[in-house]
């Protein structure tokens, strides 16, 4: 839902899932038109097979002037407007009055959808009513009464200023709140401290003996078991995680995460064993060989998770995994360093530097998705 960049797909209430519209496949396949193209009233629908030179929609889109919504998302759209204005396509051109047909829906499906109240738009019903109306009895006159009715239509026009909006798509609301701020934050925990920990003992600035690696592990393990607990309660059907490990789809950066949270709760749950079972503790550094990568990869893959969300500003900042990078080791930073100093000054610092990287998650999880995208 993040990701579609025409705020197309919807929770569906009865399922708890995303749907959007399939373009009717149980009426294509059995060659039927969509419901959408069947019941328009002035058959401004059109549908059909683009590839098809000869066919009634490929004539259109070449013989008309055409328009496409979006079309540097990337999303390459089969959805062609003719003879379509800015205003048509462009929420942005459009006047916004504070009142207008339908916006009461503004209320959506996702976890904050409160917030969309902020977002209502407005209409100047009257003459939007007064123009279909006008427009109607034009298509019944005859010519010299159509050429009155458009002269009026036009006077209309010139008179009512900038376009007004007449319907806003009901909002979703912020569909990413809390829990997904506070798992970047914690995940940031349990692995911008493992990060720091080894770094620091390579540098040879801390020699790590058995309690300040307990610490470590022990913070790394306990966080990161938060994190996929925030990870499971943010999902509509908390049971569909089992998907995303057994039904993997390659492509998507929430799958690669998921592994890649997996692969290093196994080297914190490994090394763990070293210290329980007192094994040779040369052990910890040769995990840790695996161990630095995943934990890094840890903090930063959220970013390229959000860069995939096209539909928001997240996917125009290429810089969002080095923030992702310097954020992770920034957060690890304020957790080790006051935990192996035990001096009461560290921790306060440290408590700020945490308390202001979370404020700064939320603000980062939150401000994207109140732009709105029709």
């Amino acid at each position: 839902m993040q990701a579609c960049p025409y705020d197309a797909l919807y929770i569906d209430p009865n399922k708890g899932t995303a749907a959007k519209c399939n373009y009717c496949a149980h009426r294509i396949e059995h060659s039927y038109e969509p419901a959408c193209v069947i019941v328009c009233p002035t058959e401004s629908i059109v549908s059909g097979d683009l590839d098809d030179p000869n066919s009634a929609i490929s004539n259109l889109v070449a013989t008309h002037e055409t328009t496409v919504r979006k079309p540097q998302s990337g999303a390459v759209p089969n959805l062609y407007y003719i003879d379509a204005s800015e205003e048509m396509l462009d929420p942005y051109a459009t006047e916004v009055t504070g009142s207008g047909m339908w916006t009461e829906q503004a209320f959506g499906v996702g976890h904050f959808a409160k917030y969309a109240d902020s977002r209502l738009d407005g209409a100047d019903t009257t003459s939007m009513i007064v123009q279909l109306a006008l427009e109607k009895k034009a298509k019944q006159s005859s010519p010299r009464d159509q050429a009155i009715i458009r002269d009026v239509m036009e006077r209309l026009s010139e008179d009512s200023g900038e376009a007004k909006r007449s319907y806003d798509q009901p909002s979703k609301g912020v569909l990413w709140g809390w829990e997904v701020s506070t798992y970047i934050w914690t995940k940031g925990i349990a692995a911008g401290t493992y990060v720091v920990a080894v770094l620091a003992m390579l540098s040879g600035l801390v020699e790590m003996d058995d309690g300040l690696w307990a610490m470590t592990l022990g913070i790394g393990i306990a966080f990161l078991a938060v994190t996929g607990l925030l990870l499971v309660i943010d999902l509509d059907r908390p049971e569909r995680f089992l998907y995303v490990m057994l039904r993997p789809n390659w492509d998507s950066w929430l799958v690669k995460g998921a592994y890649i949270l997996s692969g290093y709760g196994g080297i914190l749950a490994l090394s763990t064993a070293v210290l329980i079972l007192d094994l040779d503790r040369s052990l910890l550094a040769y995990l840790a060989i695996a161990g630095l990568p995943l934990a890094l990869l840890t903090g930063v893959y959220t970013a390229w998770l959000l860069m995939q969300a096209k539909g928001r500003s997240w996917s125009e900042d290429a810089l969002l995994p080095t923030k992702f990078l310097i954020e992770t080791v920034a957060i690890g930073a304020a957790v080790f360093f006051p935990l192996s100093m035990m001096e009461p000054v560290p921790f306060i610092v440290g408590g700020v530097i945490l308390l202001a990287i979370l404020a700064h998650d939320k603000k980062l999880i939150m401000k994207p998705q109140m732009e709105p995208l029709l």
